[in-house]
């Protein structure tokens, strides 16, 4: 019997689709710009098209009223996207196995609740309050992930029986009363509307994320390139990085010019880096995509999918509790509708928007930020020129069906690109 022929040659470990993007990878700036054309030619488009939308989006605004872009709008309307970016960043998981949690909004309108209740009625400290709060999110959350695994109902029915049911809990929860308003003076209220951090902290911080991100990169195409694996050349990665830290300085400045950069609005940004590096970096990212992408292999492959559902329900739940908080801090209040109205469809929307796919397996925690810019955005647009909530709903319905449409379109483009 004859012996294979042997051979050093590092591409033999990519498969045939991937090399020629190790080839174009190897020839530097212009090569990586080959292989991102190559790669959009085939659908796969990443953040591109939420990017180009959001610029449109301020740039017409800006047109119809140059306030928009001010330093107090623009101060403005980050401390309004987090309460609902926060909750988009739990629903980007369970959107990641394909799944979907209809009642985060409910959630976060309960965890308002019993936060309210313990801190004004009850003088629990505000460590207090938060942690039960995000207790009783958790537990929900865990509660979902068992009836899932137990008798496969499919998660559309669970979390609409339990946005119906949790929603009950919210009105028992706060009683007769059914408003319960926070001191402005009390730290929870501060922290989320009357806190921000110092600019010369906040520069300092840019400046530690941007040389984070540059060695981590370096390092993992090191990594990669030893391995015989594709590597993002290091020219691209000290262009795009610090094209982005350029971006995120000016962003600073001109928050600067006005409060600056909320204390919520940095613990937002921090959970989506922290869920970013968790989804990507770590075992149980990896496993939570290979679900996404076809759950039968996934159990073939040995991965734990019963866990997998559970921790990703019982996050979905937390965030959407953390999100309820940060609600019931900025607005000083909490009452019947507190997380009700849009707040359930607009977390699934910024989701979609931003880039996750309905489909799993496709999306990371920045499709939160992405999305709820772009919600944020058109109904503060919207709400500067007067309009009424109407045509928030109909735009935001738009875009989020222009999103899906895209999505379906690059997935179709995907998988014909794939059988070529």
């Amino acid at each position: 019997m004859s012996t294979p022929p042997t051979t050093t040659d590092p591409t033999m470990a990519i498969p045939a689709d991937r090399q020629d993007e190790r080839f174009l990878a190897d020839e530097g700036l212009a090569g990586w710009v080959k292989g991102s054309i190559s790669r959009l030619r085939s659908g796969d488009l990443g953040s591109l098209p939420v990017v180009i939308g959001l610029i449109l989006i301020w740039g017409v605004f800006f047109v119809l009223n140059d306030a928009f872009l001010s330093s107090r709008n623009l101060v403005n309307l980050t401390l309004q996207m987090v309460p609902t970016g926060t909750i988009a960043i739990g629903v980007v998981l369970v959107l990641l196995l394909g799944e979907i949690d209809l009642s985060v909004g409910s959630v976060s309108g309960l965890s308002g609740a019993v936060l309210a209740v313990g801190f004004v009625n009850h003088g629990w400290t505000s460590g207090m309050a938060v942690g039960l709060a995000l207790l009783v999110g958790v537990a929900i959350g865990v509660i979902y992930g068992l009836l899932f695994n137990r008798y496969g109902v499919p998660s559309f029915v669970i979390t609409l029986a339990g946005l119906l049911a949790v929603l009950g809990l919210q009105i028992k929860v706060l009683g007769k009363d059914g408003t319960i308003n926070l001191a402005f003076t009390s730290d929870i209220v501060q922290f989320a509307s009357q806190k921000f951090v110092p600019d010369a902290v906040a520069y300092a911080l840019v400046l530690l994320a941007v040389g984070a991100a540059i060695l981590a990169k370096l390092a993992q195409g090191r990594r990669r390139a030893a391995a015989g694996l594709s590597a993002v050349p290091p020219s691209v990665v000290l262009v795009r990085t610090g094209l982005l830290g350029l971006i995120l300085l000016l962003a600073v400045y001109i928050l600067g010019r006005d409060r600056g950069v909320s204390y919520m609005v940095l613990t937002f940004i921090a959970l989506v880096v922290l869920t970013d590096l968790l989804v990507r970096r770590t075992r149980w990212g990896r496993s939570v995509m290979a679900v996404g992408g076809n759950v039968e292999a996934a159990r073939r492959a040995g991965i734990n999918v019963k866990r997998i559902y559970l921790t990703v329900f019982a996050l979905s739940s937390f965030f959407a509790a953390l999100g309820g908080i940060f609600a019931a801090a900025r607005l000083a209040s909490v009452s019947q509708s507190s997380g009700g109205a849009d707040t359930n469809l607009n977390a699934i929307a910024a989701a979609v928007i931003g880039g996750t796919s309905l489909f799993g397996g496709r999306g990371s925690a920045y499709s939160a930020l992405l999305g709820i810019l772009v919600i944020q955005s058109i109904s503060n647009g919207l709400g500067l020129l007067s309009l009424d909530t109407s045509y928030r709903f109909m735009v935001t319905g738009g875009v989020l069906l222009l999103a899906v449409i895209i999505d379906s379109l690059s997935r179709r483009s995907r998988a014909a690109h794939g059988r070529a």
